[in-house]
């Protein structure tokens, strides 16, 4: 058992606390600077947020967020970075979609498949940057963008009438066929509005990221590659098996990430499904810091500051505030990280140097005591 070092424990939660404090000082300034009242306006969105159907809609949209910075954070924990999680769980939900609205299996049977359909989809089009970047030497950051563009025309091109798409009776929507009742996610019968069933995906995703990363020979190999590719190769593990392995596991969690919507809220693709959600992504596992706790976190905080958002803008304030909010928050998460990485590193440094010195004084002493011990005998 590890001696419990309390101490990195503190270090550990004072870099995010640091920077949500700094994040809302920001902000305040910014407020006070065009005239608005900050502490209203943060009282404001407390009171809103934390009403009962304000924290089902934050629940409900934190799965989501949750799924996109797990997708996110498997790539980042390789050194990747997998830009491409937006098209990856767009396609996917889109083909899912399809699949779900041809079939009239039982539920039991055809949720498991639009599921299974979404994964495969969300890792094969990840798969393609991965294999660009062992074979080609493409960059990921290049391919996933474009493949981002790739994915947009693709389904633009299908969601039409006569191919995947499906007019409305009022002929005023295409979308996909809607999925069959008995194929819809359970919910949680939570008052106002119930809770998604998907977050019980969510939480098993979770803890199969930390399980595998934490307890697993491959998750030991990913971290090894991440912090040093030639190590790793000069260890024997095979770089880039590992970069498309991961690659595929990060699309394939990429492809759940439409899945509470489309599972739970709109049984269908259209062109009002949400967009973004795979950059919201890179935020949420920035602010987590790629560890399970932390994204759940993080996505919990995203949310509640979008909820927030839009009682602001009827008392009189910019919405646009609250992007201020994030985007200082991910900022100052980064800054404040690196700054207690930096005093973490000291700190280690001048214990290690207080330990050597301690043991040379030690082995010092020893050497006089026999010295003189040798002295006595020789004058005897």
């Amino acid at each position: 058992m590890k001696k419990f070092d309390k101490e990195r424990v503190l270090l550990g939660l004072a870099a995010p606390l640091l920077a949500i404090v700094v994040a809302f000082l920001v902000t305040a300034l910014v407020l006070a600077a065009t005239g608005k009242e900050p502490f209203n306006a943060f009282s404001i969105m407390f009171d809103y947020g934390t009403k009962s159907d304000s924290q089902v809609y934050i629940i409900n949209k934190a799965t989501t967020y949750y799924l996109a910075g797990i997708a996110v954070a498997v790539g980042f924990r390789m050194n990747l970075f997998n830009i491409g999680v937006d098209g990856q769980y767009r396609l996917a939900a889109f083909f899912a979609a399809a699949l779900g609205g041809a079939l009239t299996l039982p539920g039991p049977v055809q949720v498991p498949l639009i599921m299974l359909c979404a994964m495969l989809v969300g890792a094969m089009w990840a798969g393609i940057a991965g294999v660009l970047k062992v074979t080609r030497g493409v960059s990921e950051v290049v391919s996933t963008i474009m493949l981002n563009a790739i994915a947009t025309a693709i389904i633009g091109y299908l969601l039409q009438q006569g191919r995947l798409g499906h007019l409305d009776q009022a002929g005023t929507k295409i979308s996909t066929k809607p999925i069959p009742e008995s194929s819809h996610f359970f919910e949680f019968p939570t008052k106002p509005d119930p809770i998604w069933g998907f977050v019980v995906i969510a939480v098993i995703v979770g803890v199969a990221y930390w399980f595998t990363l934490a307890r697993t020979r491959f998750g030991f190999d990913l971290r090894t590659v991440g912090q040093s590719g030639s190590a790793a190769q000069a260890s024997g593990v095979n770089v880039k098996k590992m970069v498309v392995t991961s690659m595929l596991i990060s699309g394939a969690a990429a492809g759940l990430v439409g899945m509470p919507t489309l599972l739970n809220d709109s049984y269908e693709y259209s062109g009002d499904f949400p967009v973004g959600i795979g950059f919201t992504g890179i935020a949420i596992a920035l602010l987590g810091r790629n560890h399970p706790v932390g994204i759940a976190l993080g996505a919990l905080l995203w949310a509640f500051l979008e909820r927030g958002s839009g009682q602001l803008e009827f008392q009189g304030y910019d919405k646009e505030i609250v992007g201020v909010i994030q985007g200082v928050i991910v900022l100052c998460v980064v800054i404040a990280y690196e700054v207690v990485r930096r005093y973490g590193l000291k700190r280690q440094q001048r214990q290690v140097g207080a330990r050597l010195a301690a043991q040379a004084r030690a082995a010092g002493d020893g050497n006089n005591g026999n010295g003189n011990s040798d002295k006595k005998e020789v004058s005897a």
